[in-house]
């Protein structure tokens, strides 16, 4: 990389390879794999650490839904001693490992505001705003400039909050999941847990655990599998079936088996969809809960199942069906959502939803070096998949346009007359 000061304030800085916006899992599996093809980058993170949803925004009682096994980051597994599902503690160990190990250093604190390709130089402009901290005379906005744009932020870079008819007049506390870490400070509290994804049935267990009495939100159908059956990883078990047989076998096969398990969860208000949890995931992003305890509380009624919610009033909410129950605390499992398309400009291949246009396997590689990675809905292995294909045809390219020697001089040389 190399450094310049334009004749304003802001600071430019050419970079000599691909520049990664986000240093979770995805950026890092870019990173390290990247690094394995000699290509040099730089990682561009907004907060202070790496994982800053997996460090900052998670409950404590958090474990890996999925086997270890498919959680892991290209070219480094798990250490032997793990847990077939790692804590989160030890998840952000692996990363922090994984990080050191590839020697992965990102730019911490630089919060992306915007990013475009600049078609007179045929590079990338990316204009970030660096925070400061201690002291630190480097704060400011800094533009880096490169060939290569991965966007690495995920899918789940900001928190989803809904609006909700009198939420403002409820009066009692109101927080979004990403706020919570443990049912100790809601004992004895009534708590309203609006969402019934995984985070919302695994906080209303861990409510259920510290004394609390939540109630359930469930507006929707959804799909609640056992996380193993007989032993076995309901996910696993999947992923081996769907090798030779079609996805509605596979879905037939999974709720059979989970019915023998778990039983018929339409009789405790979990009406499942019509179309299996497989196909779903595929079409829609949806992912099916995979129980670790809160089906049972709600069989014995500990957890309260309740339909959706048409208002909210001071210390109370009704629901559409016109029954009103009081409450103290509101949990939002609303889940999270793209940033894409607040910071990246002048590019049709993400859509509105910030995800990309194109479906998987396809949805890896743009136009003019535009690259994407953890958007396939299909967790760390489709982002794994997406950083290794990434890395390959970037090494690829920056290896002819070293062989060529001057493009990377005269780029910088355009730009910067450019800036001036």
């Amino acid at each position: 990389m190399a450094e310049t000061s334009d004749f304003f304030s802001r600071r430019c800085v050419w970079v000599n390879g691909p520049i990664i916006v986000g240093a979770g899992p995805s950026g890092l599996a870019v990173a390290a794999c990247l690094r394995e093809h000699g290509v040099p980058f730089v990682v561009l993170e907004r907060s202070d650490c790496i994982a800053s949803l997996w460090q900052r925004r998670t409950y404590h009682r958090l474990k890996l839904h999925l086997p270890k096994q498919f959680c892991e980051l290209p070219r480094l597994p798990f250490p032997p001693g793990y847990p077939p599902y790692p804590s989160r503690r030890q998840f952000v160990d692996y990363l922090q490992s994984y990080a050191q190990h590839f020697d992965i250093s990102p730019r911490f604190n630089h919060s992306v505001r915007s990013a475009h390709f600049d078609e007179t130089s045929g590079l990338w402009r990316v204009n970030s705003l660096v925070a400061g901290s201690g002291g630190d005379s480097r704060c400011g906005e800094v533009e880096y400039i490169g060939r290569w744009l991965v966007a690495a932020t995920g899918e789940n870079a900001e928190k989803v909050v809904p609006e909700m008819q009198g939420l403002t007049e409820f009066g009692g506390r109101v927080v979004h999941v990403c706020d919570y870490k443990c049912g100790e400070v809601f004992a004895g509290e009534r708590v309203l847990v609006v969402g019934c994804g995984n985070s919302g049935m695994e906080v209303s267990l861990d409510l259920c655990e510290h004394g609390a009495y939540p109630s359930l939100v469930v507006r929707d159908s959804v799909h609640v599998l056992p996380r193993e059956i007989y032993g076995k990883s309901t996910f696993e078990l999947a992923v081996l079936l769907m090798k030779w047989l079609p996805v509605r076998v596979v879905d037939k096969l999974m709720l059979i088996l989970s019915w023998l398990v778990i039983g018929r969860t339409e009789k405790y208000g979990l009406r499942r969809p019509s179309a299996g949890p497989l196909e779903l995931k595929s079409r829609s992003g949806r992912t099916p809960v995979l129980d670790i305890g809160a089906l049972g509380k709600i069989k014995s009624g500990e957890i309260a199942v309740v339909p959706g919610v048409k208002r909210f009033s001071a210390g109370k909410v009704e629901f559409v069906n016109g029954n009103v129950r009081e409450i103290d605390s509101v949990i939002l499992a609303t889940g999270y959502r793209s940033n894409v398309p607040s910071w990246l400009q002048g590019s049709d291949f993400f859509a509105a939803d910030g995800f990309p246009r194109r479906p998987f396997p396809n949805s890896w590689k743009g136009k003019s070096g535009l690259y994407a990675v953890g958007f396939t809905k299909r967790g760390i292995s489709g982002a794994s998949s997406d950083a290794a294909m990434i890395a390959k045809d970037i090494g690829r390219l920056w290896r002819e346009e070293t062989r060529q020697g001057r493009r990377s001089r005269a780029c910088m040389r355009r730009c910067i007359s450019q800036l001036q």
